[in-house]
């Protein structure tokens, strides 16, 4: 699809769906591997610490991280806290665990990501901090207080509710790429056509994050199945959730956020950075140790200053009665 074409179809309808824009053993292979790495690091140290009855060895990734899950979270370990590359927005302490690696690093500033992200955000790239990785086992293998918007299914949103006010006229673009296929028996996304074009609408606190009231919601969602290898461009405002997964796998993906220099973030308390620029290259992070280091220090930060505001929405707002 021509840059035209993307241009013209996000904002016609508030998402675009790029097929095969990375290549699943070229580009999406290192992060299997890291994760592969990281899954069995975790699993040999809880089952050493008697936490898990067993190391799964030799199971396949993704069964291996639906038995290993599972009993983490029957021994109440946050277990895709390990995993995720983004900081919990509260309860922060010296051994709050993050992932930061350099493959994880190398797909947020994936050449082929920040191509398609230049034909909507122009040159200076930044990748905002409003990032995750999925692992979705089976919803119903996940224990009822451990499932949230990483976990389980994640509700009607719209990305900039997610983020603070000062944002509101950034222009912060969603990649979501699936690692594994997303199908609607495993939860793909759903998606609301054109729903971008209205305002941003109240949320409401609720299982899984913030949420807009059923009522309120624009149309009815799409769902958006997906192949290894594609992308799903956001706009901010564009209604959407995930379906439940209902199948017997993971639903394995990431949501990366960029958007031009210059702009608030949404989120001042997590770390953004440069990744690409024509006006400033001296000043693009190209270490992924530097990258790291930068989530250090906002670790440490959020110890020190605890728990500061990520959340506008409250549960007094009429329509959340």
């Amino acid at each position: 699809m021509n840059r035209m074409d993307v241009v013209s179809q996000f904002a016609e309808y508030g998402y675009v769906l790029l097929e095969d824009v990375l290549d699943p053993e070229e580009d999406l292979a290192p992060i299997i591997r890291d994760y592969e790495e990281l899954l069995d690091t975790l699993a040999e140290r809880w089952f050493g610490q008697g936490l898990i009855s067993s190391a799964y060895r030799g199971l396949p990734f993704e069964q291996r991280f639906a038995a290993v899950a599972l009993e983490a979270g029957r021994a109440g370990i946050n277990w895709i806290q390990h995993f995720d590359f983004s900081l919990p927005q509260g309860g922060v302490t010296a051994d709050t665990p993050i992932h930061h690696s350099k493959a994880v690093f190398n797909l947020l500033i994936h050449p082929k990501l920040l191509d398609v992200a230049e034909q909507l955000l122009g040159p200076e790239i930044v990748v905002n901090p409003i990032h995750h990785v999925r692992l979705k086992p089976p919803e119903d293998q996940v224990p009822v207080g451990m499932r949230g918007g990483l976990t389980a299914r994640t509700p009607w949103h719209q990305d900039q509710g997610v983020a603070l006010p000062e944002a509101d006229n950034s222009d912060i673009l969603t990649i979501w790429l699936p690692i594994t296929a997303a199908t609607v028996e495993n939860g793909c996304l759903s998606v609301i056509p054109g729903s971008h074009r209205g305002a941003l609408i109240t949320h409401c606190p609720g299982v899984g994050g913030v949420q807009i009231p059923e009522r309120l919601l624009a149309g009815p969602g799409v769902p958006v199945p997906m192949r290894p290898g594609s992308i799903l461009l956001l706009h901010r405002l564009t209604q959407h959730a995930s379906l439940t997964n209902v199948s017997q796998g993971i639903r394995w993906s990431f949501d990366l956020r960029y958007q031009p220099a210059g702009q608030p973030t949404g989120r001042p308390a997590f770390p953004a950075f440069l990744a690409r620029s024509r006006a400033h290259p001296e000043q693009v992070v190209t270490d992924w140790r530097d990258w790291a280091t930068m989530w250090e220090e906002a670790r440490q930060a959020m110890m020190q200053h605890r728990d500061p505001v990520f959340n506008r929405w409250t549960a007094t707002a009429p329509v959340c009665a």
